[in-house]
This record gives C-alpha cells, structure tokens and sequence, in this order.
C-alpha cells in the first residue's frame, strides 16, 4: 500500500509538468434522445464481448512470457484451441511502445458464430489485438500530451503506396494524441504487410480489432485507417477502457466513418463497441478542458464488481449519454463543450492552474489498477488462469453461444 501510495503522489507531479493549453475551439454537443434505445443488451453481445475481453488480455503476454505457435501462453491462450498464431509485434519501451499479435481462427468448432456486419454464419476470423501499457505512469504522462494534426489517408512519404484515392468521409480539423498516432505509425510498419496477405487469403473473413486501454486508441487509429483506404468492410471494432483519441473534428469523422450516429434501435449491430466501465477514469481522458472528446458506441457496464450480467451492461447513444460514463463519473455532458471557454473567461485564469494535480479528484485514478483493469475478468496479468482475483470463477452463462464472435 505505501508503494501505491508513493506511484500514485509521483502521479500528480508528473500532470502538471505535462499538462497542455487547452484548446479554443469547441462544438455544443448533440441532444441526446435514448427513448428507443434498450437499457440493456442481448445475452449474444455479451457472450461475444466476454470472449474479446479473454482474448485481449492475452496481449499482456506478448513483451512478458510470450506467446508462441499454434497458440500457446501462460495465460488463456487453451480457450482458443481453433486459433492459430500468425505473427506479434514489440515495438520497445519507448512513447510509440505497442505490443499485441495477429492470429486466425478457422473456426473448426462445431457452432459456427454469427457476424454482427453481415448477419452471416461464418466459421472464421482474422484477429488483430492491441495490448494495454504496463506502467500506469507512463499512462498518465501519454493522456497528457500534445494534440497533433491528423490526416487518415497517408501519402506516399508516410507509408502509403500511393497518392489516395478521394476518400468518402472528410475529416475537418481533425487532431489527435500524438503519443497515440505515434504508436500507430510504428505498429503499422508491422501490421499492414502481416495484414493484408491475411485478407487476401481470407477474404470472406471479418477481422476484428480489439484493443485494452491504449491499445484501444491504437485500434481506433488502425481500423479507420483499414476502413478508409482499403475500404474493407468486414472490420469490427472492440475496445475495452479506450481512452479519447482525438478533438471534436476526429470524433465526428469516426462516428461517420462507422455510421454510430442516430437512434435507430439497431445499437448490437455496430462495426465499433466502445466498452466502458462504471468507476474507469480513462475513458473520460484526456479531460475535454484538453481539447478531447468522446465517441459514440459506447456499451457501458454499470455495475461495479465482476461479475456483470447482460443486465448491467448499457447500450449508449451518441457521443455522452449521461445515463453511461460520463454521467457517472459527474462530467456534465451538456456543457462539456463549453468549459473552456467559460472557465477561461473566469477572472482570465488558465484552466490548468485551477484544477489540482491538472485532474479533478472525481477521475479516482487509484482506480487505473482495478475499475480499468476490470472487463469481464480482471485484464492485465500474464498468468495461468489470469489474475489471481478469477481464480476459482465459474465461466460466463451461454459461454458457447450461436452468437458468439
């Protein structure tokens, strides 16, 4: 406990000497209208967010003990008898650290699962996981870095391997995290040439992207990346405790890219579930005083201790929904795009001199080693079994569902 405690007294050093000017522009947020959509969701989503979650904490092994052929691990890798590992990826210890693997199941077990983009029975996938960061304070010192330019179609000098076609989604003043974009820049350089073999090869496959924490940004900036040049459609998009990616203009494009906008009662059929937790702060960084916002998709689980049930777990609409983790958390998601500028104009002070330690105490960053760690089962940990804390737990109801991803 006095380790957590110093890590975490190290922590707010390191905000402050981090912390960026906010930005001077904002948007007013959309009305929110949730009467058609369900407060909960299908036991066939759960069973298929369950299983991203075991498969995205075996990530935490790539960099630790790591994982081998056919698909072989200390932790939940004899879950997935049917998946045979293609390649991971280490990029260092550096800002760009990115570590994950890809692999691809041939679906060789007896139920076949049903895709969520095409509503077809398929017996394969393709697999792309990004893992989360090791050290919390290397997490705290990334949310806090420098906004940067972002342009989703790279030219040829920046690795693309050609000049780009005119894309169907404009992104207008678009920022993003550069530490994030910088992790994705390196990752691809081993991603896309692993990759694309894969989808010619596979090509009725879909590939789903799952990422943990910074790992979700750096899927977030992958799967618009594949979903705007190559135009491949079958992509589906998981991420678990995302932190936000980029500015108003970044999340606008990324809400039309994957079509997220709108109520329309077909939320399970998203191609992008953003997972939250009650109790998580990073979901809700970098502050919006920063610049950042949130995207839609979000699937909320609002109860607090593992496990969660279908019933817990909330289907959100538009980018706040005050009834998911915004709202939980006390952020006000209707003057959220106008605290800069009103907090600015107060007395001429600088928003980052106002706010101890650069984030308000309600984020609980204590929680960054449990609530952001929980997603189905205790995320992070290489280890047989995974955490300690699953130790002895019963596997989730309709484990094997039809509808299962």
């Amino acid at each position: 406990m006095r380790l957590c405690s110093l890590l975490l007294s190290h922590l707010c050093v390191v905000v402050i000497s981090a912390l960026e000017p906010p930005p001077s522009h904002h948007y007013p947020l959309r009305e929110q209208d949730s009467s058609s959509t369900p407060d909960h969701i299908s036991p066939g989503l759960f069973a298929s967010l369950e299983r991203l979650s075991r498969l995205v904490d075996i990530t935490y092994c790539v960099g630790t003990t790591g994982i081998t052929p056919p698909f072989t691990c200390a932790s939940r890798c004899k879950d997935f008898p049917t998946l045979d590992l293609v390649t991971t990826w280490n990029t260092g210890p550096l800002m760009s650290d990115s570590c994950g693997y890809i692999a691809v199941d041939h679906g060789t077990a007896p139920t076949p699962r049903v895709s969520p983009i095409t509503g077809e029975r398929n017996q394969g996938e393709i697999i792309v996981a990004f893992r989360g960061t090791y050290s919390i304070a290397n997490t705290i010192v990334d949310l806090s870095t420098i906004p940067q330019e972002y342009v989703p179609y790279p030219s040829p000098g920046d690795g693309g391997s050609e000049t780009p076609r005119e894309p169907e989604h404009i992104c207008h003043d678009c920022t993003v995290h550069m530490g994030f974009l910088a992790s994705w820049k390196v990752t691809r350089d081993v991603v896309l040439p692993v990759l694309k073999p894969l989808h010619e090869k596979y090509p009725e496959y879909p590939i789903h992207l799952v990422g943990h924490s910074l790992g979700g940004a750096v899927a977030a900036l992958a799967a618009l990346e594949l979903k705007v040049i190559p135009g491949w459609d079958k992509l589906v998009v998981t991420t678990f405790g995302e932190p936000r990616v980029g500015n108003d203009g970044f999340v606008e494009y990324l809400d039309s890219v994957f079509e997220l906008g709108g109520v329309d009662g077909r939320v399970e059929e998203r191609s992008y579930r953003r997972v939250t937790h009650v109790d998580d702060p990073v979901p809700l960084l970098p502050l919006s005083e920063w610049g950042y916002r949130s995207h839609a998709g979000e699937f909320f689980i609002s109860k607090s201790d593992l496990p969660p049930e279908p019933s817990d777990i909330r289907p959100c609409i538009w980018d706040y929904d005050p009834k998911c983790i915004a709202g939980s958390i006390g952020e006000d998601t209707k003057a959220t795009g106008y605290i800069v500028a009103e907090e600015g104009a107060h007395e001429g002070t600088d928003v980052r001199t106002r706010r101890l330690g650069g984030i308000p105490s309600r984020y609980n960053l204590w929680q960054l080693f449990f609530a952001h760690r929980d997603y189905f089962w205790r995320l992070g940990l290489c280890v047989p079994g995974g955490d300690p804390i699953d130790w002895g737990r019963e596997r989730y109801p309709n484990f094997t569902s039809a509808d299962e991803l």
